[in-house]
């Protein structure tokens, strides 16, 4: 679900506004949240013949018996019982998304603010211990949301394919070219994965169709808890600020940045998230215009894919990132290039022989999470 974040000790939050009762999205199909590049990657997966029958068998044979036994023997099995507080969010989110059947849910004693979904052929959803001392019942639907999507989506068959590929690359270190093969592969899969999060986010904001919970989930995330002196409006420019600020140094280490990670950052999800509420896309499913399962099989792989094409380039088109305002104007005006080769050039000199090195006024090389340069730890699910 999210990138992990040590749980402090509880602390005050805002007041939140009374929430209506959610509407139940009867028999609404996981494309109905899926974003496009999301779904454009699942439709055309899913039709490869027994591509998923494959991945759920080497899943079921290596991993799947022992998570679950595992967190039976080690962890605290949600039901009316034990934790009903969380069982009864639980059930809320579960109805709201029409999930007749509930996965089995635990409560682990990680300190984090996270939750995952394992398992593929009898998921189970895992919520940490730092998620309940964190969140309120509206910000756990959320949660949760979050999580029953990534089921009904069927992300952890693709999840297991980037494990076996993340471990194949290990193996064949080796030989160069199969290496790089498969780097080339697994970027793609992570790209595909950090859709699959907003995906996920999107799902969790229709299990509460409550907007302030999800956004205060996702604030909680990046400021480790405490809201009593953080601003929504503010957190929000905290992502517009991000896409455009610093010049082509920082887009490249933002890239670099990125492209280790499996989720994307807590402020850029909010604005995602944001963006779509304001497309108006998320107000016509909570009043009844979704796609449903029963016409799930209608759906065309090329639909999908045309889809997820527009998706990159209106992403492209209103970004303000420095480096993709420049390919814009590359593309607009190619008479140019040569003439901005040769002062970029410049500029990169002028960086290396000036603070490029770690020096030059307080401007470093780091990638503003380690000091190897690594993105930071990513979240389990």
């Amino acid at each position: 679900m999210t990138d992990e974040q040590p749980a402090s000790q509880p602390a005050s939050q805002p007041a939140s506004p009374p929430v209506r009762r959610p509407v139940v999205l009867t028999g609404i199909s996981s494309r109905a949240w899926e974003h496009p590049a999301d779904r454009g990657a699942l439709t055309a997966l899913r039709e490869l013949r027994g591509f998923d029958d494959v991945l759920k068998a080497l899943n079921g044979l290596w991993n799947e018996r022992a998570w679950r036994l595992e967190f039976l023997g080690g962890a605290i099995k949600v039901s009316e019982r034990q934790y009903p507080t969380l069982y009864r969010a639980f059930a809320s989110a579960a109805a709201t998304l029409d999930i007749s059947e509930l996965p089995e849910l635990y409560v682990s004693p990680d300190r984090s603010l996270n939750g995952m979904c394992i398992g593929m052929s009898k998921p189970f959803i895992v919520v940490n211990r730092g998620a309940i001392e964190l969140l309120d019942e509206e910000e756990l639907k959320v949660l949760l949301g979050h999580e029953l999507g990534h089921m009904v989506s069927g992300h952890a068959v693709y999840r297991t394919m980037i494990i076996i590929l993340t471990g194949w690359i290990t193996s064949l270190a080796w030989l160069p070219i199969g290496s790089m093969v498969l780097r080339a592969i697994v970027a793609a899969l992570r790209e595909w994965w950090r859709k699959a999060e907003l995906s996920a986010d999107r799902a969790g904001l229709l299990a509460t169709q409550d907007p302030n919970a999800s956004l205060r989930l996702l604030m909680k995330l990046a400021g480790g808890g405490d809201l009593s002196e953080i601003d929504t409006t503010a957190f929000l420019e905290q992502a517009s600020e991000y896409d455009r600020a610093g010049d082509l140094r920082d887009s490249l280490i933002k890239l670099r940045m990125i492209m280790g990670r499996s989720h994307p950052l807590p402020v850029a999800r909010a604005a995602q998230l944001r963006r779509w509420i304001d497309s108006g896309e998320y107000g016509r499913i909570v009043g009844g215009e979704y796609p449903r399962r029963d016409d799930d099989r209608n759906a065309k792989v090329t639909d999908d894919v045309k889809a997820a094409a527009q998706s990159y380039r209106e992403s492209f088109n209103e970004s303000q990132d420095p480096l993709v305002n420049l390919l814009k104007r590359v593309g607009d005006n190619t008479s140019d290039v040569g003439e901005w080769v040769g002062a970029g050039a410049g500029r990169v000199r002028d960086w290396m022989r000036g603070g490029g090195r770690g020096g030059g006024g307080g401007e470093s090389g780091g990638t503003g999470g380690t000091t190897n340069g690594s993105p930071p730890p990513n979240g389990s699910n």
